[in-house]
């Protein structure tokens, strides 16, 4: 064998550049790590530490009244995080369009930097144009990247959504309910769509939830009524987020 051929051998090459080992199962550990390392990084020197989430559809078009909904409610959370410290309080999103776009766009309007997490899609998820270019994300774990939505979160608000919603919106209770995750305040928008895409009562009545769980969450019909829901919540806690 010569010299260039051992060179050539997957097994010669450093570990960085040797793709075929990066994307074997036996690195998948790798893989994770750096999925998440990238982003903690990166957030931490933008000076992130608290956030708002926002999911929704993807689907919601600007014609319909949630989206429109979506950014007021992305200007409001942009407001409260301008200041001495910019990204002391700072919205986050999928990062997609649709809800995601009205949230981002809404902070976008008010000058005030907000965050995507993108995820590689089949059909490619490309990111809004209103996402602060240097907070925005891609990732290829789902469970990463719904680690990084719940790390910083102080607030969630969850906006019509389909599979993808339903996965984020409960998988956070879920973490909420068994105290694997603080409790924050979960804000569902439209109590129509959630009534309707859940029978939440029936659930208590068939015993596989309590009554109290309940309580995780609360129902509003506005951008307006989310965020004085959020803002009652801490109130009510005499904590100080904003």
């Amino acid at each position: 064998m010569t010299d260039q051929e051992r060179i050539n051998q997957h097994k010669y090459r450093i570990s960085k550049e040797d793709r075929n080992f990066y994307y074997s199962d036996e690195a998948r550990g790798l893989r994770l790590q750096v999925d998440y390392q990238k982003v903690e990084v990166k957030l931490k020197e933008a000076g992130v530490h608290d956030t708002i989430v926002i999911y929704g559809s993807a689907r919601t078009p600007e014609s319909e009244p949630m989206y429109n909904e979506a950014r007021k409610l992305g200007a409001m959370i942009g407001k409260s995080g301008k200041g001495p410290d910019d990204c002391r309080v700072t919205l986050m999103t999928g990062g997609g369009p649709g809800i995601m776009e009205a949230a981002n766009r809404g902070a976008h309007d008010v000058g005030a930097k907000s965050i995507g997490l993108n995820i590689t899609l089949p059909h490619e998820q490309f990111p809004n144009p209103y996402i602060t270019k240097e907070l925005c994300f891609q990732f290829y774990y789902f469970g990463i990247r719904k680690l990084h939505f719940m790390q910083r979160a102080k607030a969630l608000v969850v906006f019509p959504g389909g599979f993808g919603t339903l996965d984020e919106l409960f998988d956070l209770l879920t973490l909420i309910q068994t105290k694997k995750s603080p409790l924050i305040p979960i804000v569902l928008v439209s109590k129509y769509y959630w009534s309707n895409v859940i029978n939440f009562d029936f659930l208590v009545a068939q015993g596989v939830i309590t009554k109290e769980d309940l309580e995780l969450f609360t129902y509003v019909e506005s951008a307006e009524e989310a965020w004085l829901a959020i803002n009652s919540w801490y109130k009510v806690r005499e904590i100080t987020l904003f």
